[in-house]
C-alpha cells in the first residue's frame, strides 16, 4: 500500500487507551476554560468551608458561578463535552453539541445505538459509515454531523468526512476552514493538516470536503481514496463520511463502497418510497452493506 504519510495521530483525537475521566476540581475545570478567575475560586473555597456548601452553590452564593457553568465542568470531569451557545463556532443545528439531553438528541441516541449493534461492534472492527439520501435537502448533512459529535460524546475516537465535494455542508456546521479538505488530500495537494479538531469536543475531528473540484466523481474513484481510509481506520474507532444526493450523481456509491456499508436517511412525509428504494438499490447494487434507514423529522 502507498505510503500517504498520515500522521501516527489524527489531530485531536486522543487513543482510548489514553482516556481517563478527569480527576480535577470544577474550580480548576472553571479556571483553566477561562470562566473562573484563580481570586474567585479562592472566595468560593472560603464560603465552601465555611459553610460546608458545594463548590458549586457557594460559587452560585456569591454570585460567580451559574448553572451552566457548573454543568459545563461537571461535563468535563465526566468526559462529556457539549458546547454553550454564544461560545462556539460550531451551528445550532449541531443539536447533539448544544441539547444533549433533548427529545431530538434522545432519538438520534436510540439511532447510534442501532448502529454500534448492527454495525460498528463486531469482531474484526467495522469503522467506516456512509450517510447516504437519495435528493437534496433531506437532512443528510444534519443527520452526519450530529452522530459524529454523539460518537465523540461515547468516548470514540470520532472523525467525520465531508466527502460531498460538490455541495458541501460540514466545514460550514462545525465553522472549520475549508480551503483545504478532501479533494486536496485526494488530489495529493495536501496531507494531514487538513484533518481539523472541533475546539471543546474533545474526541471529534472533521476532514471538510475543501476547494470544490472539476472532477469529484474521479477523485473518490482514486486508490488514494481507499488506502486514506485504511489508514485512518487504524487511529479510530468511527469515520463517518456525508455524501451527496445519489439521485444526482454517482458519488455516493463510491463512497457507500469505500466505507463498506451506508445509513439511508429519507425526510419525513418529503422523501418518496420509490426514491428510497432507490437508494437502497443503488447501494446494493455497488456491493455495500444498508445498515439501515432513518426518517428525519428535525
Amino acid at each position: 500500500m502507498t505510503d500517504m504519510g498520515m500522521p501516527d495521530e489524527v489531530p485531536g483525537v486522543v487513543r482510548s487507551g489514553a482516556l481517563k475521566r478527569s480527576d480535577r476540581s470544577i474550580g480548576a475545570v472553571l479556571i483553566d476554560a477561562g470562566r473562573l478567575r484563580p481570586e474567585d475560586a479562592q472566595r468560593i473555597l472560603r464560603l465552601h468551608h465555611e459553610k460546608g456548601l458545594r463548590f458549586g452553590d457557594a460559587g452560585k452564593a456569591l454570585g460567580l458561578l451559574n448553572q451552566a457553568d457548573i454543568e459545563f465542568a461537571l461535563s468535563r470531569q465526566f468526559d462529556y463535552s457539549y458546547l454553550t451557545r454564544g461560545e462556539s463556532s460550531v451551528s445550532e443545528e449541531v443539536v447533539a453539541a448544544y441539547d444533549p439531553f433533548s427529545r431530538q438528541v434522545e432519538s438520534l441516541r436510540a439511532v447510534r445505538s442501532q448502529l454500534m449493534l448492527r454495525w460498528f461492534d463486531f469482531e474484526p472492527p467495522r469503522k467506516a459509515l456512509a450517510i447516504v439520501s437519495g435528493a437534496p435537502n433531506e437532512g443528510r448533512s444534519f443527520i452526519a454531523a450530529n452522530l459524529a459529535v454523539l460518537f465523540s460524546q461515547l468516548g470514540k475516537r470520532t472523525l467525520l468526512i465531508d466527502a460531498d465535494m460538490r455541495n458541501p455542508r460540514q466545514h460550514q456546521l462545525f465553522g472549520l476552514d475549508n480551503r483545504a479538505g478532501l479533494s486536496a488530500v485526494l488530489s495529493g495537494r495536501a496531507g494531514p493538516e487538513s484533518v481539523q479538531h472541533v475546539p471543546a469536543l474533545q474526541h471529534l475531528s472533521v476532514l471538510p470536503a475543501g476547494t470544490p473540484p472539476p472532477n469529484p466523481l474521479e477523485l473518490l474513484s482514486r486508490p488514494i481514496f481507499a488506502e486514506l481510509l485504511h489508514q485512518l481506520a487504524a487511529q479510530l474507532d468511527v469515520i463517518l463520511l456525508d455524501s451527496p444526493a445519489t439521485g444526482e450523481t454517482a458519488d455516493a456509491q463510491i463512497i457507500a463502497v469505500r466505507a463498506g456499508a451506508a445509513l439511508i436517511v429519507a425526510r419525513k412525509s418529503a422523501t418518496r418510497l420509490w426514491r428510497v428504494q432507490g437508494v437502497s438499490d443503488s447501494v446494493a447494487q455497488a456491493k455495500a452493506t444498508i445498515v439501515g434507514a432513518v426518517l428525519n423529522d428535525f
